[in-house]
């Protein structure tokens, strides 16, 4: 079965950074088109922890350990991709695709597999564990040909 025929979808996502994609040729000469562009601000953990870790007394002895802080960039980048399973099902409860091909890094593909509505997971038709969100569209269409013509 070809993935990325006419009309297909193409979401290329990483933890900060959205593209959706249409291909309006076909599998071997994609022509992929930005349908949408979504980001968030995500700063490193360090300039949003608020303040230095916690401390605890040991009950026995005089040690001390240090509790573990949150993970505010971690927890940001979860966040994203719940706002792109919204997205991704208003598009597909909306019509605008049938055919869709994910395309991030494991950890992402897996947030978004967990959250994602069961009208947008039968509308997927392969998924690539890559980070493509800074390349340019040209070097996706071959790369995304390519890898899509072996699976």
């Amino acid at each position: 079965m070809t993935q990325l025929t006419k009309g297909t979808w193409v979401l290329i996502a990483d933890g900060e950074k959205a593209l959706f994609l249409r291909n309006d040729l076909d599998e071997m000469n994609p022509d992929l088109n930005v349908v949408r562009i979504a980001s968030q601000d995500n700063p490193p953990n360090h300039e949003q922890a608020a303040n230095r870790p916690g401390r605890v007394h040991e009950a026995v002895g005089a040690g001390r350990s240090a509790y573990a802080d949150t993970d505010w960039h971690r927890l940001a980048k979860d966040r994203f991709a719940d706002e792109l399973a919204e997205i991704l099902y208003s598009q597909a409860h909306s019509g605008a695709f049938q055919r869709i091909v994910l395309v991030a890094p494991p950890r992402v593909l897996g947030e978004l597999r967990e959250k994602m509505h069961k009208e947008v997971a039968d509308r997927v038709v392969a998924e690539l564990h890559k980070t493509l969100t800074n390349h340019p569209l040209d070097k996706i269409e071959t790369m995304l040909r390519d890898e899509l013509a072996s699976l």
